[in-house]
């Protein structure tokens, strides 16, 4: 299927994709674990917790950024990036009603 065939889809079928696809990465996956439990944290961190590369980390905190999972917020001459929680609970309930079992 191209990439121009995404117009005869629903728009919140094209949002849920485009949101699993910018999911679809362990690294990511990572990151959101690691800010789920420490509420917060510089570049840095991720990059002694993950052991990637500075700029690696710098790409997929933009990635989930430009989709809303996260926020990043000055914190003096750092970004200190967090979960979203609204986006969170929406990103959930939409999993969930993907897998929803009609009785």
């Amino acid at each position: 299927m191209g990439i121009t065939k995404s117009e005869i889809f629903t728009d919140r079928q094209n949002k849920i994709a485009t949101m699993l696809k910018a999911l679809a990465h362990p690294a990511r996956i990572a990151i959101i674990q690691h800010l789920s439990r420490a509420e917060h944290c510089i570049c840095g961190d991720l990059v002694e917790e993950l052991g990637l590369a500075q700029p690696t980390i710098s790409q997929h905190l933009k990635e989930l950024k430009n989709i809303g999972i996260i926020k990043g917020c000055a914190d003096g001459k750092s970004i200190s990036y967090c979960i979203d929680e609204k986006v969170w609970k929406q990103v959930k309930k939409e999993f969930d009603s993907l897998f929803a079992v009609k009785s």
